[in-house]
């Protein structure tokens, strides 16, 4: 019987610092969390898998989702200001503009 190929993964993290890359390699089969744990991207016991947002490839995931070779696992921020109120202050600050 031949042993399995492991699985070749990217887990990725944007912080307010830059954009942090990690290349790591899981026996099958291998979830999300697996991933992030072997990345220890996060002080241990400080964020634990399950609090956090993720993604394979931009698509949203839970974090016992299966992983496949070659996959990109992405860690998303949380957002700092929601969309709605974003467009509101810059129509807001639009406005400002237009009446000077």
């Amino acid at each position: 019987m031949a042993e399995a190929t492991p699985l070749r993964i990217a887990v990725v993290h944007c912080t307010g610092g830059g954009l942090i890359r990690r290349q790591v390699s899981l026996p099958a089969p291998a979830t999300v969390g697996d991933a992030i744990r072997a990345a220890r991207l996060f002080a241990v016991e400080l964020i634990r898998p399950e609090q956090l947002d993720v993604g394979i490839y931009g698509r949203r995931c839970g974090i016992g989702d299966p992983l496949a070779d070659g996959d990109r696992v992405e860690i998303y921020r949380p957002l700092e200001i929601e969309p709605k109120a974003a467009r509101r202050l810059r129509a807001e600050a639009k406005a400002r503009v237009r009446q000077r």
